[in-house]
């Protein structure tokens, strides 16, 4: 059997939207607390439909070699068989960011 790479599907919360992305690399950064994501894969540019989202999110990762997520952002992390439709929705419901610091009173 051919041991192919594998091909991951990345949830993360990025201001009040939910990334969702199809990567080939997903590891801890040297960074503490956070994850790094590499190797994105987006749908044909051949293909005749066209969806608005993914497109955006391919303008916004035309050119990024590795983006570093920190880790509280991330919702979860499957191995797929292959890739889907990556897309940015509205975080409602149950998501909800990690707990930080509050600011401070003025």
């Amino acid at each position: 059997m051919a041991s192919e790479d594998p091909i991951y599907r990345v949830a993360f919360v990025n201001q009040d939207k939910v990334y969702e992305l199809y990567v080939r690399h997903v590891y801890p950064s040297d960074m503490w607390g956070f994850v790094e994501l590499e190797g994105f894969i987006f749908g044909s540019r051949s293909e005749l439909v066209v969806d608005p989202a993914e497109e955006k999110l391919k303008q916004q990762f035309d050119d990024v070699k590795r983006s570093i997520v920190p880790m509280q952002a991330i919702i979860r992390i499957d191995e797929v068989r292959q890739e889907g439709v990556a897309k940015i929705t509205d975080a409602k419901g149950t998501v909800t960011a990690f707990p930080t610091i509050p600011p401070k009173r003025q």
